[in-house]
């Protein structure tokens, strides 16, 4: 009974209540796919990399410390940060276990990376990563030659071996999986010979993208609808300078806020565009947003513009299954949108999200009804049946429960904006994990 006491006095309820528009300009944070692999291939390169933007969220500071754990300086200097390679093959054995917190996406990427070094390293998280499924990693990364000895159940704490000799592999994703592709890829950095990829649906391809900027010899091909992803091992990474566009998953709130909010008229700077991450955009014009795009540019290989974003009303619509891994991290905030507007949406095809930092399926099915909204449950999506434009119940004497979920926690704030009584979150802690200024972002937006 002491220990449930004690976790409600640490946590950090807040009421997000209704209040004027959005207006003005906001920058985002930066992406945290393209800052988690900036500092792991800078950590592989030889010479110093140079980062600006980079997402200083928990999840990337977690993969930072990893890499200093393993012999890379990674460090701050002014605005931006200084990462000293260690070259591929020269990972150093850690001392301690790798505290890997809430980031689902440092453990899996980072246990690729070991796989093909012949070091033992102890995997360790929160409580909500604890709880995540690694097998998907797991299994390739066997073949590959590393050893695992996992929780049971596949999760953490783990320990692993990499390889003394890896082991090149041709690997089907049996799911549409970035991080999965991601941590094959950089095993087969230090595996001498071709390691292949076969991506049966195409997911976000931040590391092919990156492997090629620091120099890794990494092919894509179109074989019979397939996307076929070959890299060559034994690479020899080069330091770069790379400056982050804004994450496209936090600048998600932001679109939706501003849509949902009526006079709301405001624009987001420098989000990144790239088009395995850009699914919202679309599907929220689908149901009638008005997103412009100002100032199209690429930064780094990478598509970024600045998103003018303004109240409109919206209609439900039935969403393409196909375009969920292009958007896999905005559907928390999606189904508030479609909670607002006229008719029903229907989604499908999201199994991949019930095993997230929650399942986000049925936490915000959970949290939406407690707000008043007409939600069904299904196995792989929601059927949400919006107001049409009228605001939404709240919860006057209730909090909705996030999970330890940052995405959920950040989706129904943006709720509780179009709400009467307000949105009361149970714990606003975890959105520190990927978008520590949010919540002054938000405030500074209505002001």
């Amino acid at each position: 009974m002491q220990a449930s006491t004690s976790q409600q006095d640490q946590a950090s309820p807040r009421r997000f209540l209704p209040s004027g528009p959005l207006r003005g300009r906001i920058r985002v944070a930066g992406d945290k796919s393209i800052s988690h692999r900036s500092v792991m291939l800078g950590a592989l390169a030889v010479g110093e990399t140079r980062v600006t933007g980079l997402l200083e969220g928990e999840d990337v500071m977690a993969t930072a410390a990893a890499m200093r754990a393993m012999g890379a300086q990674v460090d701050k200097v002014g605005d931006e940060w200084r990462i000293h390679g260690v070259g591929v093959g020269g990972l150093l054995q850690p001392q301690t276990a790798l505290d890997m917190g809430n980031s689902g996406t440092s453990t899996r990427l980072l246990m690729g990376l070991l796989a093909s070094h012949a070091i033992t390293a102890t995997f360790t998280g929160d409580a909500s990563l604890s709880k995540r499924p690694m097998g998907r990693v797991i299994e390739p990364l066997s073949r590959i030659g590393a050893q695992f000895t996992p929780s049971p159940g596949g999760r953490l704490p783990l320990m692993m071996t990499g390889a003394n000799v890896p082991v090149p592999i041709e690997y089907r994703l049996p799911v549409a999986s970035a991080q999965v592709k991601s941590a094959v890829l950089l095993a087969g950095l230090n595996t001498a010979g071709i390691t292949t990829v076969i991506e049966p649906v195409p997911t976000r391809d931040h590391s092919e993208r990156m492997l090629r900027g620091f120099g890794a010899e990494l092919e894509v091909e179109e074989v019979g609808g397939e996307r076929v992803i070959t890299v060559r091992g034994e690479a020899d990474l080069r330091p770069q300078t790379i400056e982050v566009p804004g994450d496209p998953s936090s600048a998600a709130f932001f679109m939706v806020a501003a849509t949902i909010v009526e006079g709301s008229d405001l624009v987001i700077e420098n989000v990144g565009l790239n088009p395995t991450r850009a699914g919202l955009v679309e599907v929220l014009r689908q149901m009638g947003a008005q997103i412009e795009e100002l100032h199209r540019r690429d930064v780094g290989g990478e598509p970024v513009a600045d998103l003018r974003v303004r109240h409109a009303p919206l209609t439900g619509i039935e969403v393409d299954p196909a375009v969920a891994p292009s958007m896999i991290d905005e559907f928390p905030v999606l189904f508030v949108a479609a909670a607002l507007a006229q008719g029903r949406t229907v989604t499908r095809g999201l199994e991949e999200l019930r095993v997230k930092e929650s399942d986000r399926i049925a936490a915000m099915a959970a949290a939406l009804t407690a707000a008043g909204a007409r939600v069904e449950e299904t196995e792989d999506g929601l059927i949400v049946d919006g107001t049409g434009g009228e605001p939404l119940r709240g919860t006057s004497n209730a909090r909705v429960k996030t999970h330890l979920d940052h995405r959920i926690a950040m989706a129904m704030a943006v709720a509780g904006l179009a709400s009467k009584d307000g949105v009361e979150v149970d714990d606003t802690r975890p959105i520190a994990t990927s978008f520590p200024a949010f919540e002054p972002l938000l405030d500074g937006a209505r002001a």
